[in-house]
């Protein structure tokens, strides 16, 4: 621990701060602000109320206004520390209120009545975090068959994504055929076509195979790549064409060179393409939003538009459910990033 305070806490200039220490300082606190800042204010509105989400100034942390019981009222009275005529300030709970004037009331003598202009009032807050916004989408929704239904979608065109662009990339790295470098520039020059421009088509194509309505249409469209086809081909022009020429002489098959030699070296290729797919597939929102019309089979991104109404927008559950969607791909990139930075470094693609 002292080494890590020592490499913290170590100065260009010695003793004295240099300049380039104060800029790296500040460059280093910016940019964690910048990258982590979002996601910090994501978790903490995630346990405010809809009262605390719509209050201004905002607040980082879930503040609510401190209610209190008063005797001959059926609900609980809001708290205010209200600054009398005579300077001193009270706590009175809010009777009711008419404009910019409020009927205050002692929760001790409810019988007096002070009228207070809301200007000379501010909210006695108190810390508390709204954990009923986790789970109410529960009971109340169907999240747990949206949650599946993510699942199913990201793990199928995962796998089927990985099969799809690896054979493809064998192709390409490992044979030599007419046209093969067009083929190569065509795959990747799909990368500068929108989804917006492919997408009436695409519609067409999946109504006319009956994948409508099915999750089956929300997977088969985006299993080919071309990133993943030009990730894995750059890794596996590095495995030696010695080894499936030793593998053919042993009299090995195509389909046991590709499955017994050239998957297992193109382990941490495929390790990157497949990280890449999980989060591609399950932050996908608005494909599934075009293919998926009956509630049953969205997933947990068009799920989230379930609390969007015309008239009103339940943000405490918005957040508090992207918070929940945000856990798969934090664990993905926390226990395979090394993965990540190998396979890039490895495959050419910088």
């Amino acid at each position: 621990m002292s080494t890590v305070w020592q490499f913290i806490t170590r100065r260009r200039g010695g003793e004295g701060w240099h300049w380039t220490d104060i800029a790296t300082w500040v460059w280093l606190i910016g940019g964690l602000i910048v990258m982590f800042g979002p996601a910090v204010w994501l978790t903490l509105s995630s346990f405010k109320s809809p009262a605390a989400l719509s209050k201004f100034p905002p607040t980082i942390l879930p503040y609510v206004t401190q209610e209190v019981r008063v005797e001959g009222f059926d609900k609980a009275l809001p708290l205010y520390e209200v600054k009398l005529p005579d300077g001193t300030s009270v706590n009175l709970a809010e009777k009711r209120r008419i404009g910019v004037i409020a009927q205050m009331i002692d929760p001790k003598n409810p019988e007096t009545v002070h009228k207070i202009n809301i200007n000379d009032r501010k909210p006695v807050d108190m810390l508390e975090f709204a954990t009923s916004n986790y789970t109410e989408p529960f009971l109340q929704f169907d999240f747990l068959r949206y949650l599946w239904n993510s699942v199913f979608v990201t793990v199928m065109a995962t796998i089927i994504t990985l099969a799809i662009n690896s054979m493809a990339a064998f192709a390409l790295s490992k044979y030599k055929f007419r046209g093969q470098n067009l083929i190569l520039i065509i795959i990747v020059g799909t990368l500068m076509v929108p989804l917006g421009v492919i997408m009436v088509p695409l519609y067409s194509v999946v109504s006319a195979l009956g994948l409508f309505n099915n999750l089956w249409g929300v997977i088969l469209p985006t299993v080919a790549t071309p990133t993943g086809v030009f990730l894995l081909r750059q890794y596996m022009l590095t495995i030696p064409d010695e080894l499936i020429d030793a593998a053919r002489m042993d009299k090995a098959s195509e389909w046991q060179i590709y499955w017994r030699i050239v998957l297992p070296l193109a382990a941490p290729a495929l390790a990157v393409l497949a990280i890449f797919s999980v989060v591609w597939r399950w932050n996908d929102f608005l494909w599934p939003l075009i293919v998926l019309s009956r509630s049953s089979l969205y997933t947990l991104q068009v799920g989230l538009n379930v609390y969007a109404g015309q008239l009103n927008v339940q943000w405490q559950y918005i957040l508090a459910m992207t918070v929940v969607t945000m856990i798969p791909v934090i664990l993905v990139f926390v226990f395979l990033q090394k993965f990540i930075a190998r396979g890039i470094a490895t495959s050419g693609l910088k």
